[in-house]
């Protein structure tokens, strides 16, 4: 008598994660040609013209806001463990972040970038007001594009923190679909760290 092994049911890749990660992909090519045109014109400049701008950065500041930025990605990984186990909101005191849930790790993840993007303008305007502008020179162009579309990336990181905690907020169940929702946000804001970390080094620390 022959006997038929049981067929076991194909699995599929999750689709949100599957898209997720192409998305980025294509985001982490953008992300190469800026890098790409900044080194590309720093060796045009040469050393000199390029040590001479780099000179008018403030770098302490600068350090302290990415210390703030790269801090967000870890109360934001704190908001994706509480959507893993579907608590959506604080348990216990406000001051208790044990008991935390995803309303509150986000909320906190979106203030901490919304400082980020603050000291950004901040850092912009005190540049323009000792003379590098956009069209002032070759590395001010660089500049701002780079950190500019960087600073637009947190800001659409910022709006998906809004829609998930709004989406949290009404929604009458916490279950997969806002646990899934606020995972994919994670994976982007993790990219926009990363990216800022190497753009920080390249800007900031290699002069």
């Amino acid at each position: 008598m022959s006997t038929t092994a049981p067929h076991k049911a194909p699995t599929r890749p999750n689709l949100v994660a599957v898209g997720t990660i192409v998305w980025l992909s294509s985001e982490l090519m953008f992300f190469a040609a800026l890098f790409a045109m900044y080194f590309t014109t720093r060796a045009v400049q040469g050393p000199k013209v390029w040590l001479e701008s780099t000179g008018m950065l403030n770098v302490k500041f600068a350090a302290i806001n990415t210390t703030v930025l790269v801090l967000s990605s870890v109360t934001c990984q704190f908001g994706v463990f509480a959507a893993e186990r579907f608590q959506a909101k604080r348990s216990g005191s406000l001051w208790r972040f044990s008991k935390w849930g995803m309303r509150e790790w986000f909320a906190l993840t979106f203030l901490m970038g919304a400082f980020f993007i603050g000291g950004q303008v901040y850092e912009y305007a005190s540049l323009v007001h000792e003379g590098l502008s956009f069209s002032s020179r070759a590395y001010g162009s660089v500049f701002y594009l780079t950190t500019g579309f960087h600073g637009l990336h947190v800001t659409g990181g910022l709006i998906a923190f809004l829609v998930v905690m709004i989406r949290v907020f009404k929604a009458q169940k916490f279950g997969h679909s806002q646990a899934t929702t606020a995972i994919v946000v994670s994976y982007y804001w993790h990219f926009v760290d990363i990216v800022w970390i190497a753009l920080f080094s390249a800007i900031y620390l290699i002069k």
